[in-house]
């Protein structure tokens, strides 16, 4: 990524996304929504939401805008879209939110909230689409991450869409019965698009490319890592398509998602190999923190797995879809989001200010834009944090819930001081500042380099 441009947006999108996360967890904090309240609640659809699309899409649109041109090697097709793409999905989710609220009679009504969300939103993950698809379609045929990255873009399509179709038919705009069917019983396709599909195939498309970038382990495109990527192509088209095509057609939804989950839990056995493999075949024999995180969150991902089947088995998965979905949501795209953000902007910090000078005079690593002794404490309490939460909503224990997601909120406050620190150099030993070759960046967006 030398002399490589940067995004000019993306640290934007991290702090906007970061706010989300400390809003959502100051809410369940403060036992709103979900457990407090019903999953299909409208307080609960408000976390979701926040969750969903303030912190972890606008958290993996801000990476994609910097990272698919690497997966690629092609400069981005625009630098200036991510801007009103941003601006579009901000007020498109807080008229969601607005609508949510009203549903549940929070705030006063009716007023066309969820019309105006259909549009905003639509038009911002229309826009963000276009921008990525347009900087990957000159690359075809495109390496693996970035295939992995097309589909996830797919499904964030999909779950737009199915969105939409909620949106105005809560709003009163939409009554054509097959509308209102997909509404009633397209929840689990819209979440499976959403969380399974867009966030967590493209997560996986990405940490192949970030773990071997930043742990210097061995990239390659093999027969396990393809089959990874058909086999979730497979269960995510399955459970999208065919579900959608089950909900109109009045035939059974489950007997779609249960062959569906049969290949995903396959593509993610595949993806935990290869994960294993790349640790074991790094070069780099010092795991730096994000590293170390990461794998906690990968472990998280496989006990999302083996917590599903083990309630399938005793027949509580409907009972305690809560808390699986939780623990997905926190304890791996959070958990993962958060390592790899910790080394995102210490590195992307270090290629603005030192880029330009880099082979001119003496430079810090990235890794003396951190202290990792002082951060470590913050990613364990909050892993703490998701997994005693995880545990309480399994025993039905609300109040210990709420001090969990305190502990949660606590230490992604702390995560949040350590990145605004790298982000100010605070932590650069003096001698090495004489090397800074201009001011030090902004903190919530960046700007190109030269």
């Amino acid at each position: 990524m030398m002399g490589a441009t940067l995004s000019r947006w993306s640290m934007s999108y991290f702090a906007v996304g970061f706010v989300c996360l400390l809003s959502s967890e100051a809410l369940m904090m403060a036992g709103f929504g979900f457990p407090a309240t019903a999953l299909a609640a409208p307080d609960t659809l408000v976390l979701v939401h926040l969750v969903a699309i303030g912190w972890l899409s606008l958290l993996m649109l801000g990476a994609l805008f910097q990272f698919v041109p690497v997966l690629i090697a092609k400069p981005l097709y625009s630098d200036t879209l991510p801007l009103p793409t941003l601006a579009l999905l901000v007020t498109g989710l807080a008229a969601l939110l607005t609508g949510f609220l009203q549903l549940g009679s929070s705030i006063p009504g009716p007023s066309p909230s969820f019309p105006a969300a259909a549009v905003l939103l639509g038009c911002g993950v229309t826009l963000a689409l276009w921008n990525l698809g347009r900087t990957l379609w000159p690359a075809r045929p495109l390496p693996l991450p970035a295939r992995f990255v097309a589909t996830g873009l797919l499904c964030a399509g999909a779950a737009t869409a199915l969105g939409i179709v909620f949106a105005l038919v809560l709003g009163g705009v939409a009554g054509d019965p097959k509308l209102v069917n997909i509404t009633a019983y397209g929840i689990p396709v819209h979440a499976i698009a959403g969380l399974a599909g867009w966030l967590t195939f493209t997560a996986i498309g990405v940490s192949y490319r970030l773990l071997a970038m930043f742990m210097l382990a061995p990239e390659g495109d093999t027969a396990r890592s393809r089959a990874v990527l058909y086999f979730a192509a497979v269960a995510l088209t399955l459970a999208i398509l065919g579900g959608t095509a089950a909900i109109c057609l009045g035939r059974g939804l489950n007997t779609v998602l249960i062959v569906a989950a049969v290949f995903g839990v396959c593509s993610l056995g595949l993806y935990g190999i290869d994960v294993l493999h790349l640790y074991r075949a790094r070069k780099r024999r010092t795991i730096e923190l994000n590293a170390r995180m990461a794998a906690v969150a990968l472990a998280n991902l496989g006990a999302v797995v083996l917590l599903a089947i083990a309630l399938i088995m005793l027949g509580q998965f409907e009972a305690q879809i809560g808390a699986v979905v939780f623990l997905a949501t926190f304890g791996w795209l959070t958990g993962l989001g958060l390592a790899k953000l910790y080394k995102i902007v210490a590195f992307l910090t270090w290629l603005e200010c030192y880029g330009p000078v880099l082979g001119k005079v003496a430079t810090p690593r990235v890794q003396d834009l951190v202290v990792e002794t002082r951060a470590t404490k913050w990613f364990w309490l909050y892993f703490a944090g998701v997994w005693t939460a995880t545990a309480l909503l399994l025993l039905t224990a609300p109040a210990g819930f709420r001090a969990s997601a305190a502990l949660m909120f606590i230490a992604t406050i702390g995560i949040g001081i350590e990145l605004v620190r790298t982000r100010l150099m605070a932590d650069v030993k003096p001698e090495m500042r004489q090397s800074y070759p201009t001011r030090r960046p902004p903190l919530p967006a960046s700007q190109q380099a030269r």
